[in-house]
């Protein structure tokens, strides 16, 4: 049986969310008005759209490698947890140098469903060891 994933138009001028091709992760999330993303700036951009994300499931926001590598617009945040019923909201920030208009119909990210785990969390310690051990960002090498 499929997952079931309940959405609701807030405005009638709202595209509800869809996989572009089949075997898609990401389905694609539309803006619901034009809005002005100024060079460097960031804003908050309506989707119109509120859903019903299953107990156990939690619904990630990925931005569209189009805008990413033509625009420079990219994802602040991207969590919508299950428990949540308002409208998803997209959070944008335009990396480049000149505006970009967003167009109402357009789409500016896509969303994930996946699973999710609760772990038990333990306190301990101290940590198993690894090869790796604290060796951050560069440790692979060039």
């Amino acid at each position: 049986m499929a997952l079931r994933l309940n959405i609701q138009k807030l405005d009638p001028r709202a595209v509800i969310l869809s996989h572009a091709h089949e075997g898609d992760a990401g389905m694609d999330l539309c803006a619901l008005d034009q809005v002005l993303l100024p060079a460097h700036k960031r804003a908050l951009v309506g989707t119109g759209l509120a859903m019903e994300i299953p107990l156990g499931y939690v619904g990630l926001v990925w931005g569209k490698s189009g805008l990413a590598t033509k625009h420079g617009v990219a994802i602040l945040a991207g969590v919508v947890d299950a428990g949540y019923r308002g409208e998803i909201m997209v959070a944008l920030l335009n990396t480049s140098d000149e505006d970009y208009v967003i167009e109402a119909g357009h789409k500016i990210a896509q969303m994930l469903i996946q699973k999710i785990e609760h772990p038990e969390i333990v306190e301990v310690s101290e940590l198993s060891s690894t090869t790796r051990g604290e060796q951050g960002f560069g440790s692979t090498g060039k």
